[in-house]
């Protein structure tokens, strides 16, 4: 059996006088067009320049140095906010076509940890993990009665329906399943354009954060003004209700941004849900196993064995590729330092793939997941990024992602529907990516079926 490895050993810089810095070796040349180009193989390139295994590489980023990072060394360095700051360190027609202008992921020190502490509160919590769990079983169910009455909705376009409705509900939002239904899928369409300036899916995105602006901010403004009344423990209520450090309330705008905020990680979570058709196709035995555990708890929720094969899935698919920040003093890591003021790009799938963070890094094996309660202590697993959730930039909504994702497994895994072979490549250069087909799924009849097909 495959498991995490502990840390890695952290690299002796110590010898030899200074470390070189990141542009004094040789001059490389602007790596930003190869990133759009290469897409998930950008970082190997870069990799290649620095001897096997290094935890740090020279780069060059809008014509300026700056330094790839990867590891456990790599992330606490990334995360450690004496060092490095995320204020402005992504580009920003790409921060706010995604995250949304003035929201949390543009904020750093007193400021961030205030706001995050309010998504902590609306999204963290085992108990609204909880109230989130029957919604999802109820909505998959929905998709799975599609399917098997004769539908042919993709496992991703399935997914995006149940995690938006779900979510939406569980914030405490007001609106039918259709229109629940139709937010979703413009809350999905912005994750996959905002990482495609050069396609056009990226103005389709813009128009969906413009809409998706002004929806969420009358939410706010009608909580606000006493015409919805949600629970409160609702994300829709806690950022009605939300302080800044001053005491002020959050403009309704940008209190708009962040109830977004809260609820679009679990509709992105849909693109898992594409992978994870993919792998099961793939993995008969694994869907044996994963389905014979549903059929003896009686639910899709929660399931040992689908939270492990959902974990894998995160490790090992393609999704956010890197994540920026500037260097706020002079840092220096295995061999190389960088001076203040320039990128600390963390390489995400290169950590969570790190040959000298796992076991057998590069096999799909679900079960090094296995007797692994606390995910958040193993530093080279940043699928939802690194740090402590309260204090750091970590994603409060990870503990719900994982809960939908595996609760996606196990409906996928149910052999009343057959997971087709077709469609299932994956282009490495787009970013975010996907199966091309999301994982198309159908209902299986074997009254009806043909028995030579």
């Amino acid at each position: 059996m495959a498991s995490p490895h502990a840390d890695p050993p952290k690299t002796d810089t110590s010898s030899g006088g200074a470390p070189p810095s990141a542009g004094a070796r040789r001059a490389y040349p602007d790596d930003s067009v190869a990133l759009l180009t290469r897409g998930y193989d950008f970082g190997a390139g870069v990799w290649r320049r620095v001897a096997a295994g290094a935890r740090a590489a020279p780069m060059r980023l809008l014509g300026e140095d700056a330094l790839l990072v990867r590891g456990a060394d790599g992330v606490r360095l990334f995360y450690d906010q004496t060092r490095i700051a995320r204020h402005g360190a992504m580009p920003t027609i790409v921060q706010e076509t995604l995250f949304g202008h003035g929201s949390v992921h543009s904020l750093d020190g007193e400021e961030h940890r205030h706001r995050k502490a309010a998504f902590a509160d609306a999204a963290y919590d085992d108990a609204q993990v909880a109230r989130l769990l029957p919604l999802l079983e109820h909505e998959w169910r929905s998709e799975f009665d599609d399917w098997i009455s004769g539908g042919r909705r993709s496992a991703y376009d399935a997914a995006v329906g149940a995690f938006g409705r779900s979510v939406m509900r569980w914030a405490g939002l007001p609106g039918t399943l259709d229109a629940q239904t139709r937010w979703a899928r413009r809350l999905a369409q912005i994750v996959d354009g905002f990482g495609a300036p050069y396609s056009p899916a990226f103005p389709h995105a813009m128009v969906n954060r413009w809409w998706s602006d002004r929806h969420a901010k009358n939410l706010i403004d009608a909580t606000r003004s006493g015409q919805l009344a949600p629970a409160a423990d609702t994300a829709l209520a806690v950022w009605a209700s939300h302080r800044d450090a001053s005491g002020e309330l959050l403009p309704s705008r940008v209190a708009g941004v962040e109830l977004q905020n809260t609820i679009r990680p679990m509709i992105a979570v849909a693109r898992f849900v594409a992978f994870a058709a993919k792998e099961l196709h793939e993995r008969p035995a694994w869907r044996d196993r994963i389905a014979a555990e549903s059929a003896e708890r009686g639910s899709w929720v929660q399931g040992p064995a689908a939270t492990m094969f959902a974990q894998e899935i995160r490790r090992t698919a393609p999704f956010v590729p890197m994540l920026p920040g500037w260097a706020i003093q002079d840092v220096a890591l295995d061999g190389m330092t960088l001076p203040r003021g320039r990128r600390v790009v963390l390489d995400i799938l290169g950590t969570n793939l790190d040959d000298r963070s796992w076991t057998n890094a590069a096999a799909f094996d679900p079960d090094r997941f296995r007797g692994v309660d606390d995910y958040e202590t193993l530093t080279a697993f940043i699928p939802h990024g690194g740090g402590d959730v309260r204090t750091g930039h970590r994603c409060p909504g990870e503990k719900l992602a994982i809960a939908g994702l595996a609760t996606a497994v196990a409906a996928l895994s149910d052999h009343r529907l057959s997971i087709e072979n077709s469609g299932l490549g994956v282009n490495r250069r787009r970013l975010p990516t996907m199966p091309r087909s999301g994982g198309r799924i159908r209902g299986v009849d074997s009254r009806s079926r043909c028995p030579f097909h």
